[in-house]
Formats: C-alpha cells, sequence, structure tokens
C-alpha cells in the first residue's frame, strides 16, 4: 500500500479551487469538513487534495501549520479508503474548522468517518 502524498496527487490549480468554492459539494463530520468536486482531467490521478485551517480560528501561522501538518498526515494515512472506493476523478480540499485543540488520534478517527460518509454520499449518487 502507497502511503505517499506526492506532489502530483496536490490540489495546486487556481481554476479547480475556485470551482470547488462555487460548485463544490460538502461532508462535514466535526472538526473536519471535505469539499470536493467532479474534474475532468487527463492525468492518472483519481483524487487530488488540499488541506486548509482557518486563520479566524488559529492567529498564528505555527498553530495552523501544525494542523495542516496533522491533516496532511490523516489524509496520507486514510487515503486508500477512498481511492479504493471511488469511481470517478475528484477534486477536493480537506478543512479543520473549529478553535478546538484535539490530538492527532482524534483527528485520524474523524478522518476515518469523514472519508466513510464521503464514500456514502458518493455512491448514493452514483
Amino acid at each position: 500500500m502507497d502511503f505517499s502524498f506526492s506532489k502530483n496527487e496536490k490540489l495546486k490549480s487556481r481554476k479547480v479551487i475556485d470551482s470547488l468554492f462555487t460548485e463544490g459539494k460538502s461532508v462535514a463530520k466535526y472538526p473536519l469538513r471535505l469539499v470536493y468536486v467532479e474534474v475532468t482531467n487527463e492525468e492518472e490521478i483519481p483524487l487530488k487534495m488540499g488541506v486548509s485551517v482557518s486563520k479566524k480560528h488559529f492567529k498564528h501561522a505555527v498553530d495552523r501549520n501544525y494542523y495542516k501538518r496533522v491533516l496532511r498526515e490523516c489524509y496520507r494515512h486514510n487515503k486508500h479508503l477512498l481511492l479504493e472506493n471511488i469511481t470517478k476523478k475528484y477534486a477536493a480540499m480537506f478543512f479543520y474548522q473549529t478553535s478546538d485543540r484535539l490530538s492527532s488520534e482524534e483527528i485520524n478517527e474523524k478522518t476515518i468517518l469523514l472519508f466513510k460518509k464521503f464514500i456514502e454520499t458518493e455512491n448514493k449518487t452514483v
């Protein structure tokens, strides 16, 4: 199993990020939220992911960077849940949306629940 999060898997396209916020769908599992949109890119990558932590909740960059690292790690360890169960190509943004300081273990548990909820939602629409 590949536990990497390589450069070509990261969401960097400004156009795709803008489309995420204009026409994207969302699933949430407190304190996490996943905003996603189906994309039609020619690349072989089935899922491009970005992470974000609000400046509103964490004023200091060191705190935001810590939670972004934790989110990337949680995604990296659990992305197989998504990749094994999606049939379309997606671009997604992963948000930490509270000022509560949860441990990385708690965030990992919530990530698994969020990914399962995303899979259920997408399997209903197919």
